[in-house]
Parts: structure tokens; sequence; C-alpha cells
């Protein structure tokens, strides 16, 4: 009975209730990217040759996902990903070693993560690119980037990558 009372006292503040009820984080739309945490090794798609690795982290009690983009070329990057209610959409934002910085948006689609934006180029001019992310049947995780120069009327592939668990040894 007593433990009763505490709990129905303790369950009348707003703080206490989203306890009780979870994080404001914790439902399916902040779950929709879960496929891609993880630490991996990084392949051009149909290719062996790992070219990098990344690290996928779960944030901030589920509302944020981190990439740690290490290539071994040196030029490392990440991003941050987040679902936004408000806009039914994720937000992620990438930063690299270079400089560059880019923002995209998307959604889940039913089958995998699209996310499209603004890329700077060097010489000045932007290029739209969307990344499709589809985790695969063997537990791997596609990540195919097609860029546009004409603002998205027409698409060219741009990068194709294959994430996958790295083989212990």
């Amino acid at each position: 009975m007593l433990r009763t009372l505490l709990a129905l006292s303790l369950a009348a503040t707003p703080a206490a209730a989203q306890a009780l009820k979870g994080g404001p984080c914790d439902d399916a739309q902040h779950r929709q990217f879960d496929f891609w945490v993880g630490r991996w090794s990084v392949s051009p798609t149909g290719k062996d040759t790992v070219v990098a690795e990344s690290l996928i982290e779960k944030l901030y009690a589920g509302c944020g996902v981190r990439e740690n983009w290490m290539p071994r070329n040196g030029q490392d990057g990440g991003s941050l990903n987040a679902y936004v209610p408000a806009e039914r959409a994720w937000r992620q934002t990438w930063v690299d070693s270079s400089g560059s910085r880019a923002d995209f948006t998307g959604a889940w689609n039913g089958s995998a993560m699209v996310l499209s934006g603004s890329w700077p180029e060097a010489d000045g001019r932007t290029r739209v690119v969307r990344m499709t992310y589809t985790p695969n049947a063997d537990g791997s995780v596609r990540q195919f980037g097609e860029a546009s120069h004409d603002g998205g009327e027409t698409w060219a592939p741009d990068f194709d990558f294959t994430y996958r668990k790295p083989v212990a040894r």
C-alpha cells in the first residue's frame, strides 16, 4: 500500500510521469535508424577492400545517433542524426576534417532511411546529395549516395558503401 501511494505521489510531477512512461525519445520513430548503430568495417559495395571504419553510436538517452567516420585516407568526419517529431523527419549534420559541413533531412520510407541535402563543393558550387541507408538481411548496411548538379532533376551515382561488422580475429 505504501509503495502504491509513493508511486502515485511521484507520478503527480511531470518529470516523474515522463520517467514512468519512458524517455522523450523512446518511441518507434526514434528507433528507425538503430539498424545503423554499431562498429563497422566499410567497403565499396561489391568489394572486400576496407576503406574505412565507422562507429555509429546511439546517444543522449536515445535522442541522437552519432557517426564517427574514420577512413583509411585520413580525412575523418562524422554526423549527428536526430528525429524531429514536429517535422516528422530526420535531420543529419555532417562535419569533416576538410572543413566541409552539410545538412540533410529525410525519413524512413518503410525499407530504408533516405536523407538529402546540399553539399558545398570546393569550387563554390553546390550539389544536391541523396543518401539511402538500407539494412540488409545479412546484418550489413548499404549506404548509396547519388548527386545532382541540376537541383534534383537528374541523379548520378556518387558513392556506394557497405557497412559490415568486423570479423573477430
